[in-house]
């Protein structure tokens, strides 16, 4: 019998939190393999439709629960590919939040100052920039314009978008053909890959098992490349050190699978999940309003009539955003283009017997989809997200060949998230609705329950062995050499979008892993610069690494 493939990591999932490491380990002189579930998708295979077996269907993951439904990225890049890449750093009150277990959730080592040159090393390597005005997109414009009539503030947001290079095609959700969207596949990875770390897609981990020279055994199954749930082989490989960054949907599954072979996982793994509070509410605009209303013309068609136009979220408005505010009353709100697909088509439109998400007013509503904009709102959430027992393999029961699953997470809102959403809710509708611009139609949680795009906290950092999966550094509980760097890290709910602080504890949790690497005799450097050779926020997080390493 042949002795499994080894390497001195294995990293779980090539998102924000696989890729970064993958890159500062194997640039540190570490032998590193990548596996992803997904299939790894280039440039040129983009495509600019939503039939199945499209890119758009290769590249989702959408997994719907009990009470909440999951959407993320399926592919080599994970979510980077499918974002709309908005970057903003998390609000300063974040950091304290206590949440439904009374006290704060966040480890004392970290807060907005602390994390702050580790943000700087993420807008480095993309990068990410404010957008000017002149950049916005209209549905952007139409957006602030209406926020300006309601009395509200509007920011053009952070992004790592090329604006060179950006066509305004608005296809940047299934994945960007002209580069434009600074994804993983443009930085992290080919540089990862530059250094010897091999990834390999169509790659589902199922469990860790123990080595018997104290590192680890990681079971795979290899994916059909057209039909997810065909396993077209399976097999082993061993490592001294995992880092899970498979997504806060499936590395907590994985984790749980795990149990029987690893031993007790901390209470923590798979609960305290978080949909980062987010909710859609579709504006259906009255034309002659945006006209009227907003003074807003169009030369080659009506006052608005340009939802497929443009790109993804560029104006936010953070007026509750305000630290002195209770908490749970604190919320954003974006502007966003949503296909005409699930989202929209789970609007609730007004009808004769109070709101309902079929009928013909809701086929008036489809006819009339260039009018939309949709409004995406993340607020304070409870926490109050469950795994329930895994699926015998991957992280939920695929249901068709691409893209939809059944999953084992149980959501049931509480009062405080609950709050949370009607109060964003409200604002989303005074905003759009006033003087007649906009009929809000808000999402339904009747078929697949409350939906994020952001999912959160799953397996988080802190302090309090009881209420948290990971020490400060990332570490699992119990189980030295396997550390989480994705979003299930998160201890919560953050208000914004999530993407650049997930990979902001990313880049501030390789010194922590590069220390485990040396103690098990694994001869691997840190310091390297940003994929592209800058090293002006390297030098700034220098002297942290010390407190990281605990030397």
């Amino acid at each position: 019998m042949s002795s499994p493939e080894r390497a001195d990591v294995i990293v779980i999932g090539s998102g924000f939190g696989g890729a970064i490491a993958a890159y500062h380990l194997a640039a540190g002189g570490a032998k590193v393999v990548v596996l992803e579930r997904g299939p790894w998708v280039k440039t040129d295979e983009f495509e600019h439709d939503f039939l199945l077996g499209s890119s758009y269907t290769r590249v989702f993951d959408f997994v719907v629960g009990d009470g909440m439904s999951l959407l993320g990225g399926n592919c080599v890049g994970g979510g980077s590919v499918v974002y709309f890449a908005t970057m903003p750093r998390a609000p300063r009150f974040v950091f304290e939040r206590k949440g439904s277990i009374g006290r704060r959730m966040w480890p004392a080592a970290i807060d907005r100052d602390s994390l702050e040159p580790w943000y700087d090393r993420v807008a480095e390597a993309l990068p990410v920039r404010r957008q000017g005005w002149d950049v916005v997109t209209y549905s952007g414009g139409v957006f602030a314009a209406a926020c300006d009539h309601a009395g509200r503030t509007a920011n053009p947001a952070p992004t790592a978008i090329d604006n060179d290079l950006c066509t305004n095609c608005n296809w940047m959700m299934s994945g960007c053909r002209f580069d434009a969207k600074r994804s993983l596949l443009l930085n992290y990875l080919p540089a990862a890959v530059a250094h010897g770390a091999q990834i390999r897609p169509l790659h589902e981990v199922q469990y860790l098992s123990r080595t018997d020279d104290g590192g680890y055994q990681v079971h795979y199954n290899v994916i059909d490349e057209e039909d997810y749930r065909v396993t077209a082989g399976s097999g082993t490989l061993e490592a001294k050190i995992v880092v899970m960054a498979a997504g806060a949907g499936a590395t907590p599954v994985i984790l749980q699978r795990s149990e029987p072979h690893l031993g007790e996982m901390p209470h923590a793994v798979g609960r305290y999940f978080s949909g980062n509070g987010e909710r859609l509410n579709t504006a259906v605009l009255n034309e002659d309003k945006v006209a009227e209303v907003l003074g807003l013309s169009r030369p080659d068609g009506p006052a608005y009539g340009a939802s497929q136009i443009g790109k993804g979220p560029c104006v936010a408005s953070w007026d509750n955003l305000d630290g002195s505010l209770p908490e749970y009353d604190r919320f954003s709100l974006e502007q966003l283009y949503f296909p005409p697909g699930l989202g929209t088509i789970l609007a609730q439109t007004p009808t004769a017997g109070g709101r309902a998400w079929f009928g013909p007013e809701k086929k008036e509503m489809l006819r009339r989809w260039q009018s939309w904009l949709t409004i995406f709102t993340m607020s304070e959430d409870d926490n109050e997200g469950v795994f329930g027992p895994p699926p015998a393999t991957g992280n939920s029961v695929r249901i068709s060949q691409q893209m939809l699953g059944r999953g084992n997470l149980g959501y049931v809102p509480t009062a405080n998230t609950l709050h949370g959403w009607e109060i964003s809710d409200a604002e989303a509708k005074r905003v759009m609705e006033k003087d007649g611009l906009a009929t809000v139609l808000p999402w339904t949680n009747d078929l697949v329950g409350a939906y994020t795009v952001h999912p959160l906290a799953s397996c988080r950092i802190g302090d309090d062995p009881g209420t948290s999966a990971l020490d400060d550094r990332h570490e699992l509980r119990g189980h030295p050499g396997v550390f989480v760097t994705d979003g299930s890290a998160v201890p919560g709910a953050l208000t914004v979008n999530p993407a650049l602080t997930i990979a902001a504890l990313a880049e501030r949790s390789i010194p922590g892993i590069v220390r485990a690497l040396r103690d098990r005799g694994v001869d691997v450097g840190y310091g390297a610069p940003a994929p592209d050779g800058d090293t002006a926020a390297r030098d700034a997080v220098l002297p942290l690494v010390r407190d990281l390493v605990r030397e």
